[in-house]
């Protein structure tokens, strides 16, 4: 039976709406959501390519992200002293006989450096980020395990369904995860695709550890990650005039902690003691 064209019209149009809204989506969910065969999926998505409604590439987005966001080598140059800084104390999260997520992101590739310079073995390291699991497998006591996915060679990250199924094997003790964007709203990531893989982390791990240099507040990133409420602790290296001008909410009840760089290895994993400021250059470290 042949479909009214207003109805075809309106399927397509809504078609745009979720590669919109999603950036990436398998075709079999575009099927799930819209109730309709695959054949009809991609006789739809071809008809919006063709009106230059939607622009599809193999893989969806993710190499249209991976072609247009700044590359890993270019992010790295940028903000280096805050990410040493965050780096330095990340470390007081990694526990011997843990295992720790390490995102994509050259924030989190400055704390493996960190780590590789002060190991603590023996533990077990899972990541998306190809030069972090380089760089630590070499590492005695340490193992290394990459998630599967399709690689953005640019980004130098797995990422896509195939990454966040391979999630599934394991439960981490501690995640540190990366953000475009944070502001009084929550944090922001640069794509639908590391939205997904994010949450599919936070699921699975039994603490977050977000790592946001300062140059990041008060910027939004095209897709919202989640509010305040649902972040363990937040490590940046903006001080906390700057945080609290920004709206970003200190913790009920517990004024904002300031762990000095020179105190971060000593320091214990989730403790709550206040370590008096001793100004601008301390890290805040913003437990919520």
């Amino acid at each position: 039976m042949k479909v009214p064209l207003h109805v075809v019209r309106a399927r397509r149009e809504r078609l745009a709406q979720l590669i919109e809204q999603h950036r990436y989506l398998p075709v079999q969910e575009l099927c799930r959501r819209l109730g309709v065969s695959e054949a009809t999926a991609r006789r739809d998505l071809a008809a919006l390519v063709r009106e230059k409604k939607i622009t599809r590439t193999y893989g969806g987005a993710l190499h249209e992200f991976n072609d247009r966001f700044p590359s890993f080598r270019e992010r790295q140059s940028k903000a280096g002293r805050g990410k040493a800084k965050i780096a330095t104390t990340a470390l007081g999260f990694i526990e011997r006989n843990r295992t720790c997520f390490f995102d994509s992101g050259t924030t989190v590739f400055a704390i493996a450096e960190a780590f590789r310079g002060h190991p603590v073995t023996p533990v077990t390291i899972v990541t998306s980020n190809l030069p972090v699991g380089e760089m630590l497998a070499a590492i005695p006591g340490v193992e290394v395990y990459q998630l599967a996915g399709q690689l953005l060679h640019l980004q130098s990250t797995l990422l896509g369904e195939t990454a966040r199924r391979s999630l599934e094997f394991w439960t981490f003790d501690v995640a540190f995860l990366s953000a475009e964007g944070m502001n009084v709203e929550g944090l922001w990531n640069s794509d639908a695709a590391i939205i997904e893989q994010q949450r599919a982390v936070l699921a699975r791990s039994r603490r977050s550890v977000f790592c946001v240099d300062a140059s990041k507040l008060n910027h939004k990133a095209p897709h919202f990650l989640l509010p305040w409420d649902r972040v363990d602790v937040l490590l940046t290296d903006a001080t906390e005039t700057k945080l609290r001008r920004a709206g970003i909410p200190r913790p009920l009840g517990e004024a904002l902690q300031q762990l000095p760089v020179a105190n971060a290895e000593r320091s214990l994993p989730g403790t709550r003691d206040h370590v008096a400021d001793s100004g601008e250059d301390d890290l805040p470290v913003h437990v919520l």
